[in-house]
């Protein structure tokens, strides 16, 4: 079973500056060349990943996170595995990797082709994506359609599938020249393009719509094909363990896998907004440094991440301390007059009193909720909270129960939410009617701008 990202999506690829160790996830540099026994025998599951936002990464915590790490380790917990990671600087080494027979999977963002294939055994697939090809926007003419690619300068991945896209179009159309780079990968490549040092690449759509958010000048200036699959590679030594693989993949345990990866890295993440993400990027190198210290100060005090409350806070405000909305809320952190005087707040134009408050507020909010909710569940319903309400958003809670959905699951709530405003169903509930879909969004945007902003805290 695969799932599709669409194309045109977490974390910033630049940050990524080597892996942690831990127990049952390390990461090894260096692999004895003997034979690999199976990890039947010896409880470690090797992998072979390279480093990026939607592969394998550090969060700001220096804790393991990306879909491929999500997918490897819900894999090996139901086999009772635990899991040595190495990483790859590029898709041309984690290929090497297999070739050599050192490793037991490759998880790396792989394309599913004829040519891999032939070559190792494929292992289960999980998401689809569509190769497109990416420019400056302000190139011009922007290549538009495959016969217009003729003399426009392309560099891409080496050894990617990106490489054989290009060579059949070459094949139909005169004139498509390109080049392979075997020292920088696609997101490199990407910032580059953003920094008119190159004119365009070729990238996965899941890849493309993660680094739109950090380079706003990026563009798409077509789809190259209908869609590939991405999945895991074995090399021809583990047939059995590509099928157990499949099996897990296309099981319900592996499709619930599946939903949860997608929901935590992609689902949340919107349409494509250049004018929002521009704003922000330029507001986080002229605003932001203004108060990063502040939001550091807060964290230290609530325990609220840092990240977080920024990204609530340019929600709310856009890091203006002075704004004042119509109906009366005021500051960086948007307090009602209320809030801020049970908060013992007494000027909320002032950023340091006011970030302070709106990181107890929230914090309030996210105790106050049922220790049971998982996270990141609970900040999500935490968030809503901050936003709607709290009799508003248990209201909600209740009319899950009823509905039969699970009140502690965000994206169960992110479809009651709505329903405060539907005349159905918000006039048997206590606090009554509510501008529901307006916490779901309010959620959206402050994941999608901390996913930018988190680079500014590590």
């Amino acid at each position: 079973m695969t799932h599709k990202i669409g194309g045109a999506l977490l974390p910033f690829f630049f940050v990524i500056a080597g892996c942690g160790q831990g127990d049952a996830n390390a990461v090894n540099m260096d692999k004895s060349a003997e034979p690999l026994a199976p990890p039947e025998e010896t409880g470690v599951l090797e992998v072979a990943t390279r480093n990026g936002s939607t592969t394998y990464y550090l969060d700001r915590h220096e804790k393991p996170s990306g879909p491929e790490y999500s997918l490897i380790t819900r894999f090996a917990q139901s086999r009772g595995w635990d899991v040595n990671w190495t990483m790859h600087e590029s898709t041309s080494a984690v290929l090497e990797a297999l070739e050599s027979g050192n490793t037991h999977i490759a998880a790396a963002g792989l394309t599913h082709l004829p040519s891999r294939t032939g070559q190792f055994v494929r292992g289960p697939a999980h998401t689809e994506v569509t190769e497109q090809l990416v420019c400056h926007r302000e190139m011009r003419p922007m290549p538009r359609m495959p016969e217009s690619i003729a003399g426009v300068g392309i560099t891409v991945t080496a050894d990617s599938s990106y490489v054989e896209t290009l060579n059949r179009l070459a094949g139909d159309h005169q004139g498509i020249e390109f080049s392979e780079d075997a020292d920088r990968t696609t997101e490199i490549l990407l910032s580059a393009v953003a920094e008119k040092a190159i004119d365009c690449t070729v990238a996965d759509s899941n890849i493309v719509q993660v680094m739109r958010r950090h380079f706003p000048h990026l563009e798409v200036a077509m789809n190259l094909n209908t869609g590939n699959n991405l999945g895991w590679y074995l090399p021809e030594s583990f047939g059995d363990l590509a099928g157990t693989a499949r099996e897990w993949m296309n099981s319900p345990a592996g499709d619930e896998a599946i939903g949860d990866m997608e929901s935590r890295y992609y689902a949340y993440i919107g349409e494509f907004d250049f004018v929002d993400l521009r704003a922000l990027n330029r507001r986080i190198d002229d605003r932001l440094p203004n108060f990063i210290n502040r939001f550091s100060e807060a964290e230290a005090t609530t325990g609220m991440p840092a990240d977080l409350l920024a990204a609530l806070s340019y929600q709310e405000s856009h890091w203006d301390p002075s704004a004042v909305s119509p109906t009366g809320v005021r500051g960086i952190m948007m307090l009602t007059q209320n809030t801020a005087q049970s908060l013992g707040v007494t000027n909320r134009l002032d950023p340091a009193a006011a970030i302070d408050g709106g990181a107890r507020y929230l914090a309030d909010r996210h105790r106050r909720l049922p220790d049971t909710i998982p996270e990141p569940d609970r900040t999500f319903l935490a968030l809503a909270s901050y936003n709607i309400g709290r009799g508003h958003l248990l209201d909600a809670r209740q009319l899950a129960r009823e509905l039969g959905k699970n009140p502690d699951s965000w994206d169960d709530m992110k479809e009651v939410l709505p329903l405060k405003a539907d005349k159905r169903y918000y006039p048997g509930t206590r606090y009554g009617y509510a501008r529901g879909y307006e916490p779901v969004h309010y959620v959206q945007r402050i994941r999608n701008y901390r996913d930018v902003i988190s680079a500014s805290f590590r």
